[in-house]
């Protein structure tokens, strides 16, 4: 009763289109639920991802759940994610992220789980970070272990948002380092964030561990950028 109360006084809404939820609606009403742009590309080489990060890293395979642009219901969720602490749907699309990654059969050869770090700072004044929640469902899909601190980003750097390309390679130089590569020698692991625009922020990852003896290295993220 108290929870019908409160929906009647507060309704839940659709995070995207803003309508009232109802039934067993959570967060997206089942319209903008419809509407999510599913790449189905995890199967295939030579994918957006990939195509996105080829000659700049040697990367074994990569991938992305949806396809981000302004104003689209991925964009919703990943600001959701982002900026609103919303683990719910972190959790949700990381399991999905997983699914797709485990159905593809190209992903299996994966030792580690590594979210992309936040800086401390960072992290301090959001609480969380986005891709380690990300992981830690794709986790539970997948059976694989998440490293979260080897990998660490040593600079704090400013919003990527509204940089051109060539800005945000500037940006990411040196951003990131490892502290014991000896855990990622002959290992394969895959590199985990909520969004793939340029790949300056991948890119800034693989340079921190590219000396490292033996190892691979796959991308995945909840979604990629259409342009």
């Amino acid at each position: 009763m108290l929870r019908d109360l409160l929906n009647i006084i507060f309704p839940a809404i659709c995070i995207h289109c803003g309508k009232p939820l109802v039934g067993n609606e959570k967060h997206l009403c089942t319209f903008c639920l419809s509407e999510i742009p599913w790449t189905h590309q995890a199967p295939q080489p030579n994918n957006t991802a990939e195509m996105r990060l080829m000659g700049r890293i040697p990367i074994q395979a990569a991938a992305a759940l949806m396809t981000f642009k302004k104003g689209n219901v991925t964009q919703s969720i990943i600001h959701e994610i982002k900026y609103h602490g919303n683990t719910h749907l972190a959790y949700q699309f990381g399991r999905l992220l997983g699914n797709e990654l485990l159905n593809s059969g190209r992903f299996d050869h994966i030792d580690y789980i590594v979210p992309v770090p936040l800086h401390w700072w960072r992290k301090l004044r959001r609480g969380y970070n986005q891709s380690q929640l990300i992981c830690e469902a794709m986790a539970k899909t997948m059976a694989k272990p998440v490293i979260s601190r080897n990998l660490y980003r040593q600079k704090y750097t400013t919003s990527q948002t509204r940089k051109s390309r060539v800005d945000r390679l500037d940006n990411m130089s040196g951003v990131f380092a490892v502290r014991k590569p000896q855990q990622f020698e002959n290992k394969h692991i895959l590199l985990v964030d909520d969004i793939l625009t340029t790949g300056a922020t991948t890119e800034g990852c693989y340079r921190a561990l590219a000396n490292i003896h033996g190892l691979q290295f796959s991308v995945a993220t909840l979604a990629i950028t259409s342009h």
